[in-house]
């Protein structure tokens, strides 16, 4: 992991002038002759702005390399070190700093992805590259006329490796960026306009990118750490296996899935979420000017994330004699650990809105018609108990009042409306022979802050075993008070209308 002096980053270079060319080299040896495969361009260029980085572009200038030392460097394969393409060790890449910028030529290794690579480049598939370096100094300027700021990169330490790439850096979350004194010149910005805050944008934090030798270190115990970075003795989880881990959640019972999720990369900001569904525009005259909108077409969240953990114990013994993929089961336990926790927060949350009582079906029918808006999109939430009760109550035409939904998580619809189903234990009844329910547009009412960091800790415990213990950081806010009902339904003459 990188630590907090000493952040690494990655850059895109769009047009790098990748060319790729084949050179016949004798063969003394053999007395035969063969072509090798090599390819060129510019892994970076000096004082080419980029894309917007959130909040300020980005130049390199050409002094920024005068220290740098290349002679542990390599050329990769989209920053994956397990693909290692040429190096300026064996003299197979050779690297030049020029007027224009960081220069390289390229030997391409016999090896078939350095062939596929070959072949993206002499076609023009990929066009690409990008570059991981560690900052030494920088600056922030603002021009005062446009309002832009400018992020100049003026001193590199080093530059372990550059890649040809075919995702852009810039487009993606892969893009990261030395917060510190971005933070130092926002904060002298708010000094001199105290409470401004129209230039705070959010900046992608440093987050460990291995991805590497998981299932190694799992069966290993730690001996093996091919593609696995530790501090402390604690692994980091590469980034594949966060996202198994996420993508292994129960589609049909993580409510999560209802709500307005965002991946955020600070621990505290604001986020703004669209939300009014009322908003029309305005007739104009000819030639006459476009008016402002009249309704605030966001809401704008203040989150603050909170780290949350669960710890697994592994025994030696199951490691060693386990017959079945330990790291599916481990990754299947981080699962539930994550439902359970954004199930838990969002129910308690659901149920600090707007609380109504109901104890007929004509009630229930007045929250949908009435409390809440038509263009909302609506799902109820029921606990078994009440599903039970309303899965038994007929209307007076004998149709039982929860229809067949096939496109309802549960299977079944009230009035219409999808139903989620949930257990007792998450949703309790308040009191016996009463039923809570939440009747709403969840996407409109829960906005879940995710960091997504999931890690493993491995220790030595006294009873022969190690612990994998799983850690989220995130946070649970409200976006619209009258997207969503809580409703507590207590029964009368069984619940039937009148």
């Amino acid at each position: 992991m990188a630590n907090n002096d000493e952040e690494k980053e990655k850059r895109l270079t769009e047009e790098a002038e990748l060319e790729a060319k084949e050179k016949e080299v004798d063969n003394k040896d053999e007395e035969s002759e063969e072509e090798t495969k090599t390819i060129s361009g510019y892994a970076l260029k000096f004082d080419e702005p980029s894309k917007d980085l959130g909040g300020f572009v980005e130049v390199i200038t050409p002094e920024a390399l005068k220290d740098v030392d290349f002679s542990n460097c390599f050329l990769l394969y989209d920053h994956d070190y397990s693909k290692p393409l040429a190096s300026v060790k064996n003299d197979t890449l050779k690297i030049e700093v020029d007027d224009v910028g960081l220069h390289f030529e390229a030997t391409l290794n016999d090896t078939t992805y350095a062939k596929d690579v070959y072949e993206n480049v002499s076609t023009g598939v990929v066009d690409s590259m990008s570059f991981g370096f560690e900052l030494g100094i920088d600056s922030f300027d603002e021009d005062e006329e446009s309002g832009e700021v400018t992020r100049s990169i003026k001193n590199i330490k080093n530059i372990p490796e550059v890649s040809v790439v075919t995702m852009p850096a810039y487009d993606s979350p892969n893009v990261q960026v030395n917060k510190r004194s971005y933070n130092r010149f926002m904060k002298k910005q708010q000094e001199k306009q105290k409470g401004a805050n129209n230039m705070e944008k959010t900046l992608i934090d440093d987050k460990n990118t291995e991805v590497r030798g998981y299932e190694e270190y799992i069966r290993s115990r730690g001996e093996v750490r091919d593609g696995i970075s530790t501090e402390s003795a604690a692994a980091v989880v590469p980034s594949e296996v966060i996202g198994e881990v996420f993508d292994l959640k129960r589609s049909d019972y993580n409510l999560a899935q209802y709500a307005t999720v965002k991946n955020v990369s600070n621990g505290q900001g604001t986020y703004p979420v669209a939300t009014n569904q009322e908003a029309i525009l305005a007739t104009k005259k000819e030639l006459a000017e476009i008016g402002d909108i009249d309704a605030d077409m966001f809401a704008n969240i203040d989150y603050k994330v909170e780290t949350r953990a669960g710890k697994i114990a592994l025994s030696y013994e199951v490691i060693d004699d386990s017959e079945v993929n330990i790291v599916q089961e481990v990754k299947e336990q981080l699962a539930k650990l994550v439902d359970n926790t954004d199930n838990k927060h969002i129910i308690d949350l659901l149920k600090t809105f707007p609380k109504q009582t109901a104890a007929t079906l004509d009630d229930l029918k007045a929250i949908h018609n009435v409390d809440l808006d038509p263009a909302l999109d609506k799902t109820v939430i029921l606990n078994q108990s009440g599903f039970n009760h309303l899965d038994t109550l007929k209307d007076s035409d004998g149709r039982y009042i929860l229809q067949p939904d096939v496109t309802a998580p549960s299977g079944r619809s009230l009035f219409g409306i999808p139903v989620v189903l949930v257990s007792n234990k998450l949703f309790a009844n308040p009191s016996d022979g009463t039923y809570p329910m939440v009747v709403g547009d969840i996407a409109q009412s829960v906005f879940v802050a995710r960091r997504n960091q999931v890690t493993t800790q491995w220790e030595k415990f006294d009873d022969y075993s190690q612990g994998l213990a799983a850690i989220i950081r995130n946070d649970y806010e409200k976006i619209d008070e009258e997207a969503s009902v809580y409703v507590e339904f207590t029964p009368d003459n069984g619940g039937a209308g009148e």
